[in-house]
């Protein structure tokens, strides 16, 4: 039967292929899968994505504009900075409560095994959230919302890391009380320190 629909099937081709990905990793699945969960032949995967590489690469680059468009929503709506850390923090929690792991997380995991075209794509979605928390964290050491304890570079590496972290320890046993946990603890970390009232005099 011909496809009708050619944008609706290469859109659910990447919808299978990315929460694979999010749940196996990029080796631990195939074109046979996705075929088979599709009801699709290998060749008409082929017909939308050449092979498993520029698959991974459209799954990278959908991922992150979906992902760069968030952090422009929070730009937009957050208050200050500190809300926009906060906002960040949830978009990772969000992928975790959908037993999900950050797509790009796990094909740094694989990182030596990838494609150099998929490997150059993860750097510079990691680049491009660096770039942001350390503008953010700038932001927030300027209008007193976040505390600046080092480098605005080294706190975002700091955070992203983190994060990153906590996703990975999550998913031995899915209890996500244990990335609130490590988020409220990094959060609190960040956090502007109040102004204590000077002492009265007698």
């Amino acid at each position: 039967m011909p496809d009708t629909d050619p944008a609706a099937t290469r859109s659910r081709v990447l919808d299978v292929s990315e929460r694979l990905v999010q749940t196996r990793g990029y080796n631990g699945f195939s074109y046979g899968d996705v075929a088979r969960e599709l009801g699709l032949t290998r060749a008409a995967l082929h017909y939308h994505f050449a092979g498993k590489a520029e698959l991974g690469q459209a799954l990278i680059e959908r991922y992150a504009t979906r992902f760069a468009a968030a952090l422009a929503r929070l730009d937009a709506t957050a208050p200050d900075a500190a809300a926009k850390l906060r906002g960040y923090v949830g978009l990772y929690a969000d992928v975790l409560a959908a037993d999900r792991m950050c797509l790009c997380g796990m094909l740094a995991a694989e990182h030596r095994t990838l494609p150099e075209p998929l490997r150059r794509a993860v750097c510079d979605f990691f680049t491009a959230n660096t770039v942001w928390l350390r503008r953010v964290l700038e932001e927030g050491c300027a209008d007193g919302s976040l505390r600046c304890p080092g480098t605005a570079e080294a706190t975002a590496s700091v955070v992203l890391g983190t994060l990153e972290g906590a996703m990975l320890i999550t998913r031995l046993d899915g209890d996500l009380a244990r990335f609130t946990a490590t988020a409220d603890q990094l959060l609190d970390g960040l956090a502007a320190v109040p102004d204590r009232a000077a002492p009265a005099h007698a």
